[in-house]
């Protein structure tokens, strides 16, 4: 009998420890604050929960009263019903993706989509700095994973008790692990949140060190022969392995553009039709000699504007081969 009760009570034991659990594990998927839509029109789908008003919601996202209001078609005057959802609209007065935005408020996350890139993450979104994604994030690379959570900006102040519309069983990016767990791991139903790091990147990562063994340049207007920085030369490793040091490399001549990427100096980036995702590509101007090597992001949108062009590449890429001329002659190397 004194047997019988002690399975007994542990059984009872680990029921209450899942249920528990699992009550911990929902209250924090409901922390998640998810953006909506793309740029411009960014916001929160939030879903109005007992005793909120249009006021706290005006407290909780900083937003005046009249523009909740007025994006969601109702007076000021009236009540929210319970289980409405409301849109919150994000704009430069709650929202921010300035580097320092993380010593504000909430953070907000969007959610990764299949085959989506960093950079198109980034155009969605108010075209924010590719690097200060990857500092919110503590990502070592570009590669993203479906399903995950990626910060994209910061509400300004508030954030208390804002809560996801569509929270999800998929991997919650929370710093902390719910209270610890001695024995019925498997009665878990969702796993432990970690931060929206993607360990499964397409591409070849982006060293955000120097690498040691390369010496720095003096960044002398002379220096025609090699990389501009030493960001370049990591590219320059990369480029020697998948082409096998130019032996096995596809070539193209024509004329290229740029785009702005908010990218930190030395980090050169591209877009371009054929090479895939992470490929490395030289670059050379052949009327200075000066050449670096750039990244591959994506393919080159089909607009009017870039018509004819074989390669686009960030603003700094363009500094470093010395031209600023819109359009511009190059030469290509890739692999094949």
């Amino acid at each position: 009998m004194p047997e019988r009760y002690k399975q007994r009570s542990m059984v009872k034991s680990f029921m209450t420890l899942a249920v528990l659990v699992l009550s911990v594990a929902g209250a924090y998927a409901q922390d998640i604050i998810q953006v909506q839509g793309t740029t411009p029109d960014l916001y929160v789908l939030h879903t109005v929960k007992k005793g909120e008003t249009l006021y706290s919601l005006g407290r909780t996202f900083s937003l005046p009263i009249k523009d909740i209001a007025a994006e969601n078609n109702i007076s000021a005057d009236k009540g929210l019903q319970l289980g409405q959802n409301v849109k919150i609209p994000l704009n430069g007065t709650n929202f921010s993706q300035k580097a320092d935005a993380a010593s504000g408020g909430a953070p907000l996350y969007h959610k990764v989509e299949a085959s989506e890139t960093l950079y198109r993450l980034s155009l969605n979104h108010n075209k924010v700095p590719l690097d200060n994604i990857r500092r919110w994030n503590n990502m070592s690379g570009d590669g993203l994973k479906k399903d995950t959570y990626v910060i994209i900006g910061y509400l300004k102040g508030g954030g208390g008790g804002a809560v996801a519309h569509n929270p999800t069983p998929a991997p919650v990016p929370t710093p902390s692990t719910p209270a610890p767990t001695p024995a019925p791991v498997n009665n878990t139903p969702a796993p432990t949140p970690t931060a929206p790091v993607s360990n499964n990147n397409p591409a070849p990562p982006v060293e955000s060190n120097p690498a040691p063994s390369t010496p720095a340049p003096a960044p002398a207007p002379a220096e025609t022969t090699k990389p501009v920085t030493t960001a370049g030369s990591t590219f320059e490793s990369l480029y020697v392995q998948q082409t096998g040091n130019g032996k096995n490399a596809t070539t193209e001549k024509g004329p290229g553009g740029w785009f702005k990427s908010n990218a930190a100096a030395g980090k050169y980036y591209a877009l371009h039709n054929t090479a895939q995702r992470g490929t490395i590509i030289k670059v050379t101007n052949p009327l200075n000699g000066k050449y670096i090597y750039a990244k591959v992001l994506e393919t080159i949108p089909q607009i009017k504007q870039n018509a004819g062009l074989i390669i686009k590449l960030s603003d700094s890429a363009l500094e470093a081969l010395g031209t600023n001329d819109p359009k511009f002659y190059c030469e290509l190397s890739y692999e094949n």
